[in-house]
């Protein structure tokens, strides 16, 4: 469930920063209590150096959705010590790994993080360590009770049609079922003609060429290339395994060998090493195919299209044979989003060579040979493939006979949304609760908060 962020006047704005900036690391200031739970400001304020620090970015005043987030998270953490909820804290060390990774990356290393929370690191690792453990039993507390409503029935659904508008359901978008043949070209070669670039680039940095020359003239990370392949202090969390390997081996001023990633080819001079953080340059090299390897796929693609429309074997069959991607030639070439695992795609989660390939196609009809990508790596590797579209669903509003199952979806998280709002409404109501008056002009997403005012 998302909380509504708030547009708030300026005045409320300054008034707010200007405390934070007076209390923050000089005298804290408790600005709300939740029954025995007190919110401070220092507590808003390291949320907001925590929401910069990620790279969080917005012109709104964040304070007063974080002050009603916190204040709700409150309640259901009250109501998990009741119900005796615990935290898997595993579960916790590793969100608490994966946080701190983020900020060292973010601020360079373990020293920046402290000068700018301006608290030793061990102290911030207790501290949100608490306050994972925390938001991980409000998180539990808030999914027993969107458990606890009832089961969603058809009479349910059809309920929630008749009392929504037409322009109040929602709108299901056009969806795409395709099914396709592939064929790889020669990554062998192709990786040893990369390699073979690499070994004399290396040698020419051996030999006493700046590395930071070279990766802006060769390397093909668009991002580090602009800066001599320098990928800034970051834990080695954040990159691919073997990267990290390699790098966390070599001593600073040494030359990797080539090391392999799904991105592609890389040599390595680490710079500096600090506990498990690095600071590396690194040149990326990609494997890059040939006119003749397009033409000899094409070929054997179109030679395959041929037959299938010839009705000499038909798509299903000739997929199984002859695909060459494990992922679909199984099911007899038809694709499916792995992110979701089914088998209509929306616009937006198409390749676009895919998409141009079948735009203009009809329902049965096989596309032209195309080149693509697959959905290795960061980019993906180059694939050669021929698409059939097998179905279109033409964009519409949601009706109960063609789209039950995601209508139910959105009418549960309805019913979830609405039990979770009515337990905190009775809450607020049997709950001793005050904030300060410093946030009186901010327009809270519940009418209940603002009973809770005190008065100068």
């Amino acid at each position: 469930m998302k909380i509504k962020i708030i547009l708030v006047p300026a005045l409320l704005s300054l008034s707010i920063a200007a405390a934070a900036q007076k209390y923050n690391g000089v005298i804290d200031k408790s600005v709300a209590v939740i029954g025995n739970e007190l919110i401070t400001l220092s507590e808003i304020e390291q949320e907001v150096q925590m929401m910069n620090a990620r790279g969080y970015a917005s012109d709104r005043n964040i304070r007063c959705e974080l002050l009603e987030g916190m204040m709700r998270s409150k309640l259901f953490l009250m109501q998990s010590r009741l119900d005796s909820l615990t935290v898997n804290q595993e579960m916790v060390e590793a969100q608490l790994t994966q946080q701190m990774d983020q900020v060292r990356t973010a601020l360079g290393g373990d020293d920046a993080v402290a000068a700018y929370f301006g608290k030793p690191v061990y102290k911030l690792r207790q501290e949100w360590r608490k306050q994972i453990e925390d938001n991980t039993l409000t998180q539990q507390e808030q999914q027993q009770i969107a458990e606890r409503i009832p089961e969603v029935t058809p009479y349910d659904v059809k309920q929630y049609i008749d009392s929504s508008s037409v322009d109040k359901l929602p709108v299901v978008p056009i969806k795409y079922k395709l099914s396709q043949i592939c064929i790889y070209p020669d990554r062998e070669a192709a990786a040893l003609a990369v390699k073979e670039r690499l070994l004399s680039i290396r040698e020419r940095i051996i030999n006493g060429e700046k590395f930071s020359t070279l990766a802006r003239l060769y390397s093909e990370d668009p991002g580090s290339a602009r800066k001599g392949g320098e990928l800034g202090m970051a834990s080695k969390s954040i990159f691919w395994p073997a990267f990290s390997d390699a790098a966390m081996s070599l001593k600073p001023g040494a030359i990797s060998q080539i090391v392999e990633t799904p991105d592609g080819f890389h040599i390595i001079e680490v710079l500096e090493k600090k506990n498990d953080m690095f600071n590396a340059r690194h040149i990326l090299l990609k494997p890059h195919y040939t006119v003749d390897d397009r033409d000899k796929a094409f070929k054997r693609l179109d030679s395959l299209k041929t037959a299938i429309s010839d009705s000499l074997i038909t798509f299903e069959m000739a997929a199984r044979f002859f695909s060459e991607d494990p992922a679909t030639r199984t099911n007899g070439g038809q694709m499916a989003d792995p992110n979701t695992g089914s088998a209509y795609f929306e616009i937006d989660q198409l390749k676009p060579q895919d998409y141009a390939a079948v735009k203009d196609l009809e329902p049965g009809q096989i596309s032209e040979p195309i080149e693509s990508l697959d959905n290795e790596g960061r980019d993906g590797n180059v694939v050669y493939k021929i698409v059939r579209l097998d179905a279109i669903v033409p964009a519409h509003t949601a009706s109960f006979e063609h789209d039950y199952t995601e209508l139910l979806g959105d009418v549960r998280q309805v019913k979830q949304i609405q039990a979770i709002n009515d337990f905190v409404d009775e809450k607020i109501k049997v709950t001793y609760i005050k904030i300060d008056p410093l946030f009186q002009d901010c327009e809270f997403e519940l009418d209940g908060w603002k009973t809770k005012f005190t008065t100068d």
